[in-house]
């Protein structure tokens, strides 16, 4: 079956996340890193309980909570100055540094965003990242008043794209994710950027285990639901051969 659209996750996929650091470790010297981690663990986990418990809130709002909880957990004071500006960073991530030129490269299909993200802060970071020039859509799970990984978010993409599922290849390099786009029947490629041996070797190399290397063992391993991707790539520059070989 021939691909006709390839649809990305933003956070973790196109944009690095782990580039909120800079800010969160100007306005707390020395809590940068932990703070990063924390808040993105709480971030994912508040979009799953709101999923699950029926009473959804955007991505900025969730986002915004993740954050006060991380900082009111580390016992951090700060005020609405400093605040404003950590939050204001997921309006300015880094691009990975091969997500342009591959999506470039790739212009002969439908090219889309499938986020949880809330629709001012996903068109706002696309544009400011200059995605805004080779993607055909910019889909926000918002819609559907429910978060990825819940089946109604990923039906979006047929909505939108008007293509079926067997013809879509999904990028996440989230694997719960990649999980959930996989168990509603699209082609999945997962972005394994971090490998178990490079954690094993982390784990090996310190005593106790830093922040980052929780994060990563936690939230870029692939996880044990039953379902596995269709393909398994290390960054954004093997696409474009991955997709010309989808070719009926």
């Amino acid at each position: 079956m021939t691909i006709k659209a390839v649809v990305f996750d933003a956070y973790g996929t196109l944009y690095d996340i782990q580039s909120v650091a800079d800010v969160t470790e100007d306005a707390f010297p020395g809590y940068g890193e932990i703070i990063t981690q924390v808040w993105r663990i709480k971030q994912l986990e508040y979009t799953w309980l709101r999923s699950l418990m029926r009473r959804y809130r955007d991505f900025a709002e969730v986002t915004r909570d993740a954050l006060a909880y991380t900082l009111a957990s580390l016992g951090l004071e700060y005020d609405e100055a400093t605040f404003a500006r950590i939050i204001d960073k997921y309006l300015h991530l880094d691009l990975y540094p091969d997500a342009l030129a591959s999506l470039s490269a790739m212009k002969d299909r439908k090219l889309a965003i499938l986020s949880n993200g809330s629709p001012d802060m996903l068109n706002t970071l696309v544009k400011n990242s200059g995605l805004d020039q080779v993607l055909d859509a910019v889909i926000s799970v918002d819609a559907k008043k429910t978060f990825k990984p819940a089946p109604e978010a990923y039906a979006l993409i047929e909505e939108v794209l008007n293509v079926p599922p067997a013809e879509v290849l999904f990028i996440s390099s989230n694997p719960w994710d990649a999980c959930g786009a996989k168990a509603v029947g699209l082609n999945v490629a997962w972005i394994e950027r971090v490998t178990p041996e490079a954690m094993a070797l982390a784990c090996l190399e310190s005593e106790t285990l830093p922040p980052l290397t929780m994060f990563k063992i936690l939230r870029t391993q692939m996880d044990t639901l039953g379902v596995v991707p269709d393909h398994r790539i290390h960054g954004l520059a093997e696409l474009p051969a991955l997709v010309s070989a989808q070719r009926s």
